[in-house]
């Protein structure tokens, strides 16, 4: 991983609307500039048969995951995300679930995916996974319409699918994250991507598609890390 992923600007529960996006592409440079380098990679790079013919050439992996942790100042924040929950239906966003404990997010929407992110994440889970500071949120991320609706219409079956425990932490979202793919390194839709999240909302650590063993290990200690500092904090302050 050769940069932190992550936005600059710490999310909020309130996301821009259209009209405010609109108004700030039209009259600040920035934004103007933003939207120009947008266009030009997504006229090169957008496409389905983009994201299989990377698949197919390495497996969809495009960076390796760092050993160690991506230090606080240099990191940077996730952005929030909002989606439905498994277990209710209600709306979550993931600023309001992540703050305050650190979280191993993981963002999937095809069936490998789900490997992908369970080839990261299980050591992790059947260590750490009963530790009141930690979270394991899972988020099925479908920005396509058609695929988006197929997904709410199988929802009884996806219940079945999932331990009814990790149903409160497993959101089904439709939010179109145009502008914030590059910015967290999301950039092929048929892998899964694993970000390990402090208490606030930095991204510290992050993997895509299928681990390796180093890998996978490296998720593990570092979340053992993060865990162990904050409750250290957590036991000063009392």
């Amino acid at each position: 991983l050769s940069r932190p992923l992550g936005v600059r600007e710490k999310p909020a529960v309130r996301h821009q609307t259209k009209l405010e996006r609109l108004k700030e592409v039209l009259t600040n440079d920035e934004a103007i500039a933003e939207q120009r380098k947008h266009l030009v990679k997504e006229a090169v790079t957008k496409g389905y048969f983009h994201d299989l013919n990377a698949t197919r050439r390495h497996g969809g992996k495009t960076w390796i995951a760092p050993k160690v942790l991506i230090r606080e100042e240099k990191s940077l924040y996730f952005p929030d995300i909002v989606g439905k929950s498994l277990a209710d239906g209600s709306e979550q966003h993931t600023t309001s679930m992540c703050t305050g404990k650190i979280s191993v997010l993981c963002l999937l929407n095809t069936k490998i995916s789900e490997i992908h992110v369970a080839s990261f994440t299980t050591p992790t889970l059947a260590r750490l996974s009963e530790h009141p500071l930690f979270n394991h949120i899972q988020i099925n991320l479908q920005s396509n319409t058609l695929k988006s609706m197929l997904v709410s219409l199988f929802l009884s079956s996806l219940r079945r699918a999932i331990p009814p425990e990790q149903h409160p932490y497993y959101l089904v979202s439709s939010q179109n994250l145009e502008y914030q793919r590059d910015a967290i390194g999301l950039t092929n839709d048929r892998v899964g991507y694993v970000y390990l999240i402090d208490e606030n909302l930095r991204i510290r650590w992050a993997g895509c598609a299928d681990a390796t063993a180093e890998e996978a290990h490296a998720l593990e200690v570092c979340t053992d890390m993060l865990l162990a500092r904050l409750e250290k904090r957590k036991k000063e302050k009392e």
